[in-house]
Order: structure tokens, then C-alpha cells, then sequence
């Protein structure tokens, strides 16, 4: 069953890829795109990457806090190396679904027994921060209203918030709770029984602390909308002419196109989603492309902090002496 699973996946990411990939070659000229990111605006780059990675700190602040609810103390500098080496993580393992299991099997080994609270700490943070990004694109909506002609991206948000709200009842409503119980035969059957009940009890512990929730949601609402910012910084620097306004419509689109799970960091998937998004706003496929892997390299950066965070821990663990050393 498990081999299957693996099968499906690796399947699916191999097509989708593929596909994504070959949408670009027909719609980019190489050469072009290649001069656009040889020349691209150092200073908006720096700009995109210094706000991605001084972002980290809020939102380690506001995981500290769902933690502390659930009576896990922790250090805030070692939430903020969680973040980055999980960020690192990400860029092997599937999209952010990967980090996030980099950061529940680090704090839980950390935390024994609270295995259960911190999936959920992890998990609620997770769906706050896609509640916050689907309330973006509402403003995004707004704004977006008689200026840009992205109808079909609109009706796939409109899709996902609805979603969103049929989620937060499912994960918070006693009433449901029986509704849920019916799907325990099947999670048994395929194994996922007893995490998915430990992740659901750890969030819908939470329901007691509405405003924490509120506050949580409210952070991560001006986090993204911040973050928004490195993707309109990563077009300047490839000399799309734009104002932030469009990328708060497509900004909250991005980042749910980057949990994907069939795809390795997004590759393709990404530059794809920036090509067809931005040449409905006029935007030439090379700029829209070049604005797409820049914005990969940007959160490349993001993984340099833990990528040396970890080199730093091997080597301290193979200069270490020998307990049985002399």
C-alpha cells in the first residue's frame, strides 16, 4: 500500500512537472530570459531576500505562542533555527508539507510525549496562515476589481476559501466531532488512524483560546502581506513595470500554489503559475518568467541560514572528543 503511494506520488510529480516544463519552453526564449537575470537589479533582490528571512522572527513568535498554550515552553532563537533548517528541508522534501515535518519531528523529540501537541501546534499554524493568505486575496479581489482581467484566478480563490471554511467547522465544531468518527475505518485501514486523530485532538484543542487564534491570525496576515512585497521586488528587479496592487491578488495564489505536494520545491510549477498570471497582465512570458525564478532563488536564501546552521552541528558532533578518547 505504502509502495503504491510512493508510485502515485512520484508519478504524479514526474507529469506534472513535465507538463509545466514544457508549457515554458514553448511560451520563453532561453536566451532573452538568461540576459534578464544576468542584469537584474541587485538592489531589489537583497531588498526580496531581506524581507523573506527577517519575516522568520514573527512567525517563530507567533508558534512560540500556540506552543505555550499547550503548556510547551520554548526559546524563541531555537524556534527561529527550527524555521530555517526546516526551510532547508524544503528544498529536497515536498513543498512546505515537508518543512512542516522537519519542525514536528524536531520540537516533539524535544518535547517527549507532546508528540500530539506540537503536530497540532504545527498544523493549526499552518491552516491560520492559509486562512490569512485566502483573506489577502479577498483584499486582493477588491483591488483587483474592473483594473485586471484575472476572472479565473478569482473563481480558484473564491474555491479556496469556501474550502477554508468548511475546514475550520470540521476542526472546531463538537457537532461534527461524530461525523469525523465515521471516517476511522478507512484512516485505519490505510494506516493514518492514529496520527490524524493525534493532529485533529491537538488542534481542536484550541478552541478554548479564541483570542489566540484571532491574534495569531491577525500576525500572519500582515506577515504575508509583507511578503508580498518580495515577489513585487523580485519583478522590479527583472524590470516588470507593475505596481504591488496585481501581486496582492496573486501573491495569495502563489503561496497556495507552493503546497502542491506533487512537486519537488515547486520547480516549473511555479515559474508556470508566474508565466500565465502576469501575462494576463501584459507581461512579456521571459520578464514573468525571470520574475518567477528569481523569486525561487530568493527563497533559496531562506535555506542558506539553516543549511549553515546544520553544517555547523556535524562538524561540532565530529570535532567532539570521544567519551572513550585517551
Amino acid at each position: 500500500m505504502r509502495m503504491n503511494r510512493r508510485l502515485l506520488r512520484l508519478v504524479a510529480t514526474l507529469v506534472i512537472t513535465g507538463l509545466c516544463t514544457a508549457y515554458l519552453v514553448w511560451k520563453i526564449d532561453l536566451s532573452r530570459t538568461g540576459h534578464l537575470l544576468a542584469h537584474a537589479n541587485v538592489g531589489y533582490f537583497l531588498g526580496a531576500v531581506a524581507i523573506m528571512v527577517l519575516s522568520v522572527w514573527p512567525m517563530a513568535w507567533r508558534w512560540q505562542k500556540l506552543l505555550d498554550a499547550r503548556g510547551i515552553r520554548d526559546r524563541l532563537t531555537w524556534l527561529v533555527r527550527t524555521y530555517f533548517v526546516a526551510y532547508t528541508a524544503g528544498q529536497i522534501l515536498p513543498t512546505a508539507v515537508g518543512g512542516d515535518a522537519v519542525r514536528i519531528y524536531e520540537t516533539a523529540r524535544r518535547h517527549p510525549g507532546h508528540g500530539g501537541q506540537v503536530a497540532g501546534s504545527v498544523l493549526l499554524e499552518r491552516a491560520l496562515g492559509g486562512a490569512a493568505t485566502l483573506a489577502l486575496a479577498g483584499v486582493g479581489f477588491v483591488l483587483a476589481l474592473g483594473r485586471y482581467d484575472v476572472g479565473a484566478y478569482l473563481w480558484i480563490e473564491g474555491a479556496f476559501v469556501i474550502a477554508t471554511l468548511v475546514l475550520a467547522v470540521a476542526l472546531f465544531s463538537r457537532r461534527v466531532r461524530p461525523l469525523l468518527r465515521k471516517t476511522q475505518p478507512l484512516l485505519r485501514r490505510i494506516w493514518l488512524e492514529r496520527p490524524v486523530r493525534a493532529a485533529y485532538e491537538g488542534i481542536h484543542s484550541y478552541r478554548e483560546h479564541a483570542g489566540l487564534l484571532v491574534g495569531v491570525f491577525s500576525l500572519t496576515l500582515a506577515v504575508q502581506s509583507v511578503r508580498v512585497l518580495a515577489i513585487w521586488l523580485a519583478g522590479k528587479a527583472v524590470g516588470v513595470p507593475l505596481s504591488p496592487r496585481p501581486y496582492y491578488v496573486m501573491g495569495p495564489l502563489l503561496f497556495l500554489v507552493l503546497l502542491v505536494p506533487f512537486s519537488v520545491n515547486g520547480i516549473a510549477v511555479r515559474e508556470s503559475f508566474f508565466v500565465s498570471f502576469l501575462g494576463g497582465l501584459g507581461v512579456d512570458a521571459d520578464k514573468a518568467f525571470a520574475t518567477g525564478f528569481l523569486f525561487f532563488v530568493v527563497t533559496l536564501g531562506l535555506s542558506v541560514p539553516g543549511a549553515v546552521l546544520l553544517a555547523w552541528q556535524s562538524l561540532r558532533g565530529f570535532l567532539k572528543p570521544s567519551p572513550h578518547h585517551g
